[in-house]
């Protein structure tokens, strides 16, 4: 008896041993699998972080594996010897899904790194800058995306109201500028307090959402829009985000929007501000909300011609845009997206100064290379244009920087955008370079 006891301890040993055995080496595999990605990310440039992403805590990490999972991402983050890590961490759009996912709370989410830093004007809690008056809710204030930008521009109102605002007939309670997720829930939040008010954007409704990487966005928890109620946007597509937008100002009777209003500069008059546009207005107000993007206005090549019609810098409807000639400038993955959503129907050429592509997601880049080798896309390394005509563009190519002319279309210019630094220091907002800046988000 005794001898088929130990037989059979030792059979439930071995197979415990088989068991831990295979499940360790199981997690080295999937840790040297990882660590492959993050060697690859450092060779492609997209390890290190450029804006909001997670930092880990590894003393709380639990290797639940939830946030990977909730991510709806890949391979921003994986699992090496037990712990998360970043994997592709400049990809990271900051929706926080993670965040949210990880049940011991080990994840915070962060702005700038040690290396890096991230210029981020100064706001208190109630989202007022260091000018009484002037207000900032959103991704310019370091906190993007659709939930935290909807819940600030609301707070950021409420606060407005709740400051002992003094109504002038003479001018606006307050201009919101930009029309955003922050700039609309401001919007709303000003129209339900019955302020004299105005919002003011750039571009169109809808503001930096349509510059999102993204097809999809993303949003991890239901949110209150104001005026209209709680919505759900877990995995929607941006023109249904538009639909809802628009479906909330009309249902509210909400006219006080002007679209392809650029703002040039906000003045402190002393108890009130004047904002002035570039169709000449010099607007009153008592507070100013500033609910614009961190990318601010699209960044010029400075060239002949580049303020002509067929020059555009963001890429709307391209399944209308047929049998063209097109430039399409620019190396990040907004430049190649859009060259190659028009390659099937038109003539593309698309320009870069850098010797080589970086920073790429890795579809965009395994699709830009088989289009280049194809024919699909004609790429143009180290090339510069010099000149935009109606019917054609110059440009310079190579090393030894060969001129050329090329008959031409259409310009698309994907030359990222220029932070709004200059525009907040001459409406006096004060701005300081933060390093690893831990934002604050509720779960």
């Amino acid at each position: 008896m005794l001898l088929e006891e130990i037989i059979i301890y030792g059979v439930i040993l071995l197979f415990c041993a088989l068991v831990v055995w295979y499940y360790m080496r199981k997690l080295k595999q999937e840790s040297q699998t990882v660590e492959a990605k993050i060697e690859k990310a450092k060779l492609e440039g997209t390890w290190e972080p450029v804006s909001l992403h997670p930092y880990i805590d590894l003393g709380t990490c639990i290797k639940s594996g939830a946030c990977i999972e909730a991510c709806p991402e890949k391979d921003i983050l994986g699992i090496v010897n037990g712990r998360a890590t970043l994997v592709n961490a400049s990809q990271c759009i900051g929706h926080g899904a993670c965040f949210h996912a990880c049940p011991v709370e080990a994840i915070s989410l962060v702005i700038g790194t040690e290396k890096r830093g991230v210029e981020l004007p100064h706001v208190n809690e109630n989202f007022e800058t260091n000018v009484p008056g002037i207000y900032i809710a959103g991704e310019l204030g370091g906190m993007g995306l659709i939930k935290n930008s909807i819940e600030q521009g609301e707070a950021a109102v409420e606060s407005i109201v709740h400051s002992g605002l003094k109504k002038d007939p003479s001018m606006y309670d307050l201009i919101i500028i930009g029309a955003g997720p922050a700039g609309i829930s401001a919007t709303l939040t000003a129209k339900k307090h019955q302020l004299n008010f105005l919002t003011l954007d750039q571009d169109s409704l809808g503001g930096t959402v349509f510059n999102f990487p993204r097809y999809k966005l993303v949003m991890t928890a239901p949110v209150n829009l104001p005026l209209y109620g709680k919505i759900h946007l877990y995995d929607t597509s941006k023109a249904e985000l538009l639909d809802l937008w628009n479906t909330a100002l009309q249902r509210n009777n909400i006219t006080e929007i002007r679209e392809n209003t650029k703002v040039e500069q906000v003045l402190n008059e002393g108890g009130h501000f004047t904002v002035e546009t570039n169709l000449g207005d010099r607007l009153k107000t008592k507070n100013v909300l500033l609910a614009i993007g961190r990318r601010g206005s699209p960044r010029k090549l400075g060239v002949p011609g580049e303020g002509l019609e067929n020059v555009a810098y963001r890429l709307l409807e391209p399944e209308n845009i047929s049998e063209k000639k097109v430039v399409v400038v620019g190396g990040g993955d907004s430049a190649i997206e859009a060259a190659l959503s028009l390659m099937d129907h038109n003539q593309v050429i698309l320009s870069y100064r850098g010797e080589a592509f970086s920073r790429l997601k890795p579809k965009n880049r395994e699709k830009i290379d088989q289009a280049g080798q194809s024919g699909a896309i004609r790429i143009l390394l180290q090339s510069n244009l010099t000149s935009i005509e109606k019917d054609r563009v110059g440009m310079i190519i190579g090393p030894d920087s060969e001129s050329q002319w090329m008959e031409n279309d259409l310009v698309y210019i994907f030359a990222g955008g220029e932070l709004p630094t200059d525009f907040l220091k001459k409406a006096g907002v004060e701005i300081s370079k933060r390093h690893g800046y831990t934002v604050k988000k509720h779960k």
